[in-house]
This record gives C-alpha cells, structure tokens and sequence, in this order.
C-alpha cells in the first residue's frame, strides 16, 4: 500500500497573490491550499524545508498526509505541485481534502519485474515500457505505492495488457474502455520469426 503517512505543521495565510506569495517564500514557507470535500478552500503556509523534504523522498503525489492548522487536524492527498522553472525549488502545493470513505484519483508507478526470465528479453529484446506510471481509481487509505507488471512469460513482439497486471484489491484503472497496453517486448534490430517448417 502507499508509504506511511506524515504530519505537516501549517498556517493559515491572511493574505494571497503574487506578493504575499513572494514574502513568504522569503522567510522559508510555501504556499499551499486545501480543498474539496464540499467545504470552503484554506490558503495555508507550510514549511520550505520539511514540504521540499517529503517531495523528494518519492510517493509524494500518492501518500496520504495530515496537515495541522489552526488547532485541526485535516487528512489531505497532494493533487499538484509547482516548481520553480529555474531552481527547480518547491514554490506551491494544492491537496485535496479527504472526508471518510473519500475516492480519488491517483497516478501510480508501474515497477517491472520478471525481466530476468522473460523468453523475448533471452532472445535479444528490448523492454518497451509504454505506461510508465497508471491513473487509478480507489479509495484514500487503499492508494498502492506501485504496480508490478510482470514481464516473465513475455516472447519478442508479446505485450502485457492492464488485464494481465494483479492490481490490489478496490483499486481499478480510471481508463475503461480498453485494455490498454503497459510493456512490449521490442524485437531487436534486424530480427526475423524463423518461418515455419512447410508441410
């Protein structure tokens, strides 16, 4: 399942736009909203540091996370993030508050394993990965931090399809209409099927 949640510890922001934007950032916050859950957004700053810290360290966008602010307690997923375009540094955060039986909408890592065993890969192919990370479907507590699509029984030109990735129980792939394809294995250059033996 996802990785541990946290706690971050924040405040609330009397006054938004670019400037006090600016000044906060100044003094090592960032700002960051709360909302959802049918209940008015709160314009809240949170420490530079420890956000950048927990963005970094992976699983940030499926991790559930406790905010404290003005003496509550509020659990909350990150919904999206901005980066400076230059430094690359942390500059705001939006989370999505999560009310009790809450379902959201996640992209998760897709974690290749069995390539090791995989005929096609023996042969000479090349891993394709087509889907690196999957939008799926479940509920707040039960986002996995990754799926394994499993490589192992795949022959050159073979692909593996979301129906043949085991998916933890609850969770399901926001895309419905197709089963869309997650890995190839890509022949590789020059390569020709021996033809088959004429009767």
């Amino acid at each position: 399942m996802s990785r541990q949640s946290y706690e971050l510890q924040a405040s609330v922001r009397d006054r938004v736009g670019k400037g006090a934007a600016r000044l906060l950032r100044r003094t090592g916050n960032i700002p960051a909203v709360i909302y959802g859950d049918k209940k008015p957004p709160i314009a809240i700053a949170i420490d530079y540091r420890e956000a950048d810290k927990r963005l970094r360290a992976g699983g940030f966008m499926t991790t559930v996370a406790t905010i404290a602010v003005g003496g509550e307690k509020i659990l909350v997923i990150p919904k999206d993030y901005h980066l400076d375009p230059v430094k690359d540094s942390l500059t705001h955060i939006d989370f999505l508050r999560i009310g009790a039986g809450s379902k959201v909408t996640v992209w998760v890592p897709v974690h290749i394993v069995g390539q090791d065993k995989s005929p096609g890969i023996k042969r000479g192919g090349a891993i394709n990965v087509v889907r690196h990370e999957i939008e799926f479907e479940c509920q707040a507590d039960q986002i996995p931090e990754h799926v394994v699509a499993d490589v192992s029984a795949l022959e050159i030109n073979d692909s593996l399809h979301i129906s043949g990735v085991k998916l933890p129980e609850g969770v399901k792939p926001v895309i419905q209409d197709r089963d869309f394809t997650v890995v190839t294995i890509a022949a590789p250059a020059g390569f020709d099927e021996p033809a088959t033996a004429s009767a």
